[in-house]
């Protein structure tokens, strides 16, 4: 049940303190790196200041935001979400929200007090023209989730020129893992820009799934130490979600869960150089998933505003409706008022799990 005494805005505000603080100490001996996030430190006060004043108000925004900004993508990894739900193709539909829109979503975020947005896709890289769009806004800090191939000179220039702009490499593990579910190349591809990002200074970080498969490994010192070696300052650990039922052995059981969320305690008191982020992390201390606006929700490649990027369901466009109206879409409100978000489930996420109950919510207020 849906515990009445929790503070979702203060947790989240709380959580944002936290990444901030763990990335100025993170990158403290970088002098260029302090300064930027010493600046960002003080724009994520001021939006936290911003998404209280409407609360009062009576509207949640969340601090964080995943935007999808296409759904091209030049790998195939195996059981990628994103695929299974026909979000990504080999090639980009031409109805795809333009760097100009996406550029407005970018404003009216900061203008509305987010802080994090979450550049994803498809292969973010792939549109150049909304990274861009990003960059002119330092108030906020855009992690971009890349598969790391198409990372160039141009790209290694504008992360070096725009410090907002954050790289977030996904990795599977070792070479082997990785390039069995990536493709072969890929692992030697991150390692040659690792290299390069340590060369020039510039920060970056790494994003994992963390599967049945590979759970020791990448929790284990050996790879942690080799990313830290390569100069990363933050690791994403992202639960697998089941794309399909035959692929629920590897979803991380609870025992796992647990035991994923001690490690990465312990990964933050031995690495301090570091940052680590468990997603969705530990839905018990949040009081349930934070989707659905309660902490983040996911815009699409054409602009549907939908709970998280593993329940692609939307009642809201922000082509139409702004990304205030999306915040306040009837779907996200109902979501929000029931325990939907607080059952026990099985893998990394309650609304997969939950999907036929979503799409009756969806069914009903259309």
């Amino acid at each position: 049940m849906k515990d009445s005494n929790f503070d979702i805005q203060s947790y989240m505000t709380k959580g944002v303190e936290r990444v901030v603080k763990d990335a100025l100490r993170a990158t403290f001996k970088d002098p260029a790196e302090s300064i930027f996030m010493a600046s960002f430190a003080k724009s994520a006060k001021k939006a936290s200041d911003i998404r209280l004043k409407y609360k009062n108000e009576g509207l949640n925004v969340p601090p964080f935001l995943i935007a999808s900004i296409t759904s091209n993508c030049n790998l195939h990894c195996a059981g990628c979400y994103s695929r299974q739900n026909e979000a990504t193709k080999d090639c980009a539909p031409v109805d795809q929200m333009t760097g100009e829109e996406w550029g407005n979503v970018f404003a009216e975020a900061k203008d509305l007090g987010i802080s994090f947005i979450l550049l994803a896709g498809g292969e973010p890289l792939l549109r150049k023209d909304v990274i861009k769009a990003a960059s002119a806004y330092r108030e906020i800090l855009f992690p971009i989730f890349t598969n790391g191939v198409f990372i160039s000179d141009e790209y290694f220039d504008m992360f070096d020129k725009h410090r907002n702009l954050v790289p977030i490499m996904s990795i599977e593990g070792h070479k082997e893992a990785t390039d069995s579910r990536r493709g072969q190349g890929i692992y030697d591809k991150l390692i040659s820009n690792m290299e390069t990002f340590k060369k020039k200074h510039l920060i970056f970080g790494n994003s994992v799934t963390v599967t049945t498969e590979n759970f020791d490994d990448v929790l284990s010192d050996d790879f942690v130490s080799m990313l830290g070696g390569y100069g990363c300052k933050a690791v994403i650990y992202v639960e697998y979600v089941p794309v399909s039922d035959e692929s629920k052995d590897l979803a991380l059981s609870e025992e796992q869960e647990i035991q994923l969320r001690d490690r990465i305690a312990e990964l933050r008191e031995k690495y301090e150089e570091m940052v680590f982020i468990s997603f969705p992390g530990d839905e018990k201390s949040s009081g349930g998933c934070v989707a659905a606006g309660r902490g983040f929700f996911h815009i699409n490649s054409h602009g549907g505003a939908e709970p998280c990027p593993f329940s692609p369901y939307s009642d809201t466009n922000v082509r139409q409706s702004s990304l205030k109206g999306a915040i306040s879409s009837k779907l996200f409100k109902v979501l929000q008022d029931t325990d939907i978000l607080m059952d026990d489930h099985v893998g990394g996420c309650v609304l997969f799990e939950k999907r036929d109950q979503v799409e009756a919510i969806l069914q009903s207020n259309s």
